[in-house]
């Protein structure tokens, strides 16, 4: 068995987990050496979103992402199929196509003009004589795995063992099917937002049920005491019922009063804010109105690139215009006070005085993210960083 292998077994397994009071220790979210390991057992294997069908709609229609020194392109082929390449010339390794979107009909390297089809194979060499070992057939642009999840198109450099996406979220698949994911459109561009924090800050603060009351004021008046977390598996559910009250801002009491009906939702979710976080780097805000999704890529041990673009379906409906706006201007005061809480625990990390800290038996989701990264990187045991080179050994 391979050291993924065992870690699946253990993260499978009843077995408990020694650690699991303990939070992981403030070195693994600045650590170089800790670091370049996650990026080849976590995020190489890993789904991460790239884009919704509705933007590779028509044959040509491409998306790239960037990550980990990686260029993909995603993009929808004369035949209609959705497919995935890296963004590499078989000739030269040149990117074929720069920017986030696009549409062509042919990718034509602008290097040499080595030519490929939307489906990836290579149909035109210049000077093909030139290359007497060049066989077409043997060289068309390389796969990358792709699923296609309720209209959101994912990728993965690497098959290692993780679950699909579909799998990751089978257990809410009645509750996010009444959404219509597939028939949503993009209300803008991605935004794309740096951090200096590692990845892991960003996923534990979205996990952290704790810190609700005690930083986020808006959040709280909207849903008082409703907001609760679960942990299942490979993703985590946290929710809270839109409340009225008082104490709330205009914006927060026109959302609970003006939200309108609609209709392909259970009344429930009229009033219903929910969140899925997806292993190890995606979640999902979703809302009666729209829903967002947001993914922290890394960068450096101490950077990330937050991602993040919203949809919904069309609704050119006054009161739901303005519902969504309100939606917008209660979570930019979340966002803002998340990425000021993030930047402060990540400075704590990179004391040298901070092993781990206690995890309370409530704090579920951070439990298991904790115990998935403890047995992929079992150093992650450790409260302080061991000699350097340790991960050569």
């Amino acid at each position: 068995m391979t050291k993924l292998d065992h870690a699946f077994a253990e993260i499978a397994g009843e077995d408990v987990d020694p650690d699991a009071d303990f939070s992981l220790p403030g070195w693994i979210y600045h650590d170089r050496e800790f670091f370049d390991l996650e990026m080849e057992r976590i995020f190489r294997p890993s789904w991460q979103i790239v884009c919704h069908i509705s933007e590779v709609a028509s044959p040509g229609d491409y998306r790239t992402l960037d990550y980990l020194g990686e260029s993909i392109i995603v993009i929808r082929g004369d035949d209609g199929q959705i497919r995935a390449f890296t963004n590499v010339c078989r000739h030269r390794a040149m990117r074929l196509v720069e920017g986030p979107s696009g549409c062509t009909k042919k990718l034509v390297c602008p290097y040499h003009a080595w030519t490929f089809e939307t489906d990836g194979r290579l149909s035109g060499v210049p000077m093909k004589s030139e290359y007497p070992a060049l066989k077409l057939e043997e060289n068309g642009l390389v796969p990358v795995a792709l699923e296609v999840w309720h209209g959101f198109v994912f990728v993965r450099l690497e098959d290692a063992g993780f679950p699909s996406v579909g799998e990751m979220m089978a257990p809410f698949e009645a509750e996010v099917a009444q959404y219509r994911f597939e028939d949503m459109q993009p209300m803008g561009d991605v935004r794309h937002r740096p951090r200096g924090v590692n990845w892991k800050n960003v996923g534990d603060n979205y996990s952290d049920n704790l810190h609700i009351p005690v930083a986020h004021d808006g959040l709280t008046r909207l849903v008082g005491k409703t907001y609760r977390i679960e942990a299942h598996g490979w993703a985590d559910r946290l929710k809270g019922d839109v409340v009225k009250n008082d104490k709330q801002n205009f914006w927060e009491k026109f959302y609970g009063a003006y939200m309108p009906k609609v209709d392909h939702l259970s009344d429930e979710a009229h009033g219903l804010w929910l969140y899925y976080k997806l292993w190890p780097n995606m979640a999902f805000d979703i809302y009666a109105d729209q829903i967002d999704f947001m993914q922290w890529l890394p960068v450096s041990p101490t950077e990330c690139l937050l991602r993040e673009v919203a949809y919904c379906l069309p609704d050119d409906r006054r009161e739901m215009k303005l519902v969504r706006y309100a939606n917008w201007r209660i979570n930019r005061n979340v966002n803002a006070e998340d990425t000021w809480l993030i930047t402060r625990v990540q400075q704590g990390m990179q004391s040298k005085t901070y092993g781990n800290g206690p995890i309370g038996t409530s704090e579920v989701c951070l439990r298991s993210f904790a115990k998935k990264i403890r047995a992929i990187i079992p150093e992650a045991r450790q409260p302080f960083p061991p000699m350097a080179g340790w991960s050569k050994t």
